[in-house]
């Protein structure tokens, strides 16, 4: 029997740490429903002991995740295991995932402890959270770059503890595939009860190898579980990227000789979820999950494929998905159509009310855009103008005129809360003079640090366009998403979004990479 490569996503908790691709409670509900779908091992869903919205999030997924084990992050004292605990009660599979950084520069100049402190420390807190869970996993953070004399000591004290996984971050990205993976070997060989608990990798693409170092980590070094993200979101250059790593070992099965539990014709309805929630584009030219990941130009290149698919193809589309995402509805689709499409998108709603908004808000694009796609819908329902009623602001309506000559003027009505404000304004196009009608009302005094169009589906200029603003403003930094067939309108939405999220006073505390 061939052994098992176990799956650990991290896209809910170290994706979401890219700066602006934080998610609300229900957006990160409907992703967790699909990495289930994708069949992933372990859902890291959050970081507990962060905020209260966090805690609400891992509880809320704990709550409604059955076949993946839910995973909460917490820095290595009582307080945070203690809320991750506390936030994975009702979990049918809970891990707790505690850390505490081992390397000599993070010792000393962020934690400011001697070594035999961050070792008592680490020993204290994997006994503490085994007494609340029986699955406990440890990282060393920035573990690569540690002493490893010291990091062979603390390791084998947190499995004496009870640690049943070991996770060795490439925190900073700096490791070299070769040497990551004798790393992992050098550190199994030496440690004495090594075999008492499964290896993990866990690296940051800073220089490009993220998915190449955690592959020899597997290969080489002997780790049985990769931490990875959708798309390889992540805070600098992004984590290793679970489509890729998947498709790797699946692909090239006679080398690597795993197995996994991923059905992977669910990553490219993972990759678009993610990446419309975030507003983070997936590059075109990405491996699996990009446009052009199936595409071939030259001429050579099409007619190889079109005698056999074998000779420029080492994968087929429809395995990781591409085959299923065709049109299925249209403006005379029915209620039940629609909501038949929204679970086989494993996107669940919590209420018919909210099925209904949502559902009412397709016939409105099915009225304007004749072909409805998979993607359209994703965008719809992750408009947060349908699923999250509260928010405290929302467009209402919005005009704009613009003539070769004359200067573009904009009329914008939104709420804000239970009020409704109107407002006007000249701008350089009629996107920038809406977006300064809504500033002249709501005066945040954010700064604009991107703004983004993308088409949700392409080949038609019916697509609709999908609209990212990144706004930043007393050290924080958020992204706004809106969708429409109208450009302008998907930037008033998306302006509106991004304040949303601004008015939010949920507090984050930095966490392990």
């Amino acid at each position: 029997m061939t052994d098992k490569l176990i799956i650990f996503d991290t896209t809910l908790r170290d994706g979401e740490q890219s700066p602006g691709a934080s998610m609300t409670r229900d957006e990160k509900l409907r992703i967790a429903r699909q990495l289930e779908r994708l069949r992933v091992d372990v859902i890291e869903a959050g970081f507990a002991a962060s905020s209260n919205g966090d805690f609400e999030a891992v509880k809320s997924i704990a709550n409604h995740i059955r076949e993946s084990i839910v995973c909460s992050l917490a820095r290595a004292n009582d307080r945070d295991i203690a809320r991750a605990a506390e936030a994975l009660k009702g979990a049918a599979r809970a891990r707790i995932h505690t850390f505490i950084a081992t390397s000599a520069l993070h010792m000393e100049k962020k934690l400011r402890m001697t070594p035999d402190q961050v070792h008592e420390q680490a020993r204290q807190s994997v006994r503490f959270a085994r007494n609340l869970c029986g699955d406990v996993e440890f990282s060393p953070e920035d573990g690569y770059r540690s002493d490893i004399d010291f990091l062979c000591r603390v390791l084998e004290t947190v499995i004496d503890e009870g640690a049943t996984t070991l996770n060795i971050p490439d925190t900073v990205g700096y490791a070299i595939p070769e040497l990551y993976g004798n790393f992992i070997r050098t550190l199994r060989e030496r440690i004495p009860n090594s075999d008492k608990a499964i290896w993990s990798v866990h690296c940051h693409n800073d220089l490009g190898m993220a998915v190449a170092n955690s592959l020899a980590g597997v290969k080489i070094g002997g780790a049985r579980q990769v931490e990875c993200t959708i798309n390889g979101l992540g805070e600098r250059a992004g984590n290793c990227s679970l489509e890729e790593v998947v498709m790797a070992v699946r692909t090239r099965r006679d080398y690597f000789d795993l197995d996994m539990g991923i059905d992977t014709t669910q990553i490219l309805a993972a990759s678009r979820m993610v990446s419309q929630t975030t507003g983070f584009v997936v590059q075109p030219n990405k491996a699996v999950v990009g446009a052009n990941a199936f595409a071939h130009a030259s001429g050579i290149h099409q007619d190889g494929v079109l005698k056999a698919r074998d000779t420029y193809e080492i994968m087929r589309a429809e395995d990781v998905g591409w085959a299923a995402n065709k049109i299925v509805l249209g403006k005379l689709s029915g209620r039940n159509a629609f909501k038949q499409r929204l679970q086989d998108l494993g996107i669940e709603m919590e209420s018919e009310a909210e099925i209904n908004a949502a559902f009412a808000r397709f016939t409105d694009l099915a009225d304007r855009k004749s072909e409805i796609f998979d993607e359209d819908i994703i965008a719809l329902v992750g408009d947060e103008s349908v699923t999250a009623e509260h928010e405290h602001y929302r467009l209402l309506a919005l005009s704009q005129r613009s003539e070769t000559g004359e200067r573009p003027h904009a009329r914008v009505a939104f709420a804000a809360g239970e009020i409704e404000h109107h407002a006007e304004s000249d701008g350089n196009g009629p996107v920038d003079a809406s977006l300064k009608a809504i500033e002249s009302k709501v005066a945040s005094g954010a700064e604009l640090m991107l703004y983004s169009v993308n088409a949700i589906t392409s080949g038609s200029t019916e697509s609709q366009g999908e609209v990212t603003v990144r706004l930043q403003h007393g050290g924080r930094i958020v992204n706004g998403v809106g969708a429409d067939p109208d450009i302008v309108v998907a930037s008033a939405k998306a302006y509106l979004s991004a304040l949303n999220k601004l008015q939010s006073k949920a507090e984050r505390v930095a966490a392990q990479g």
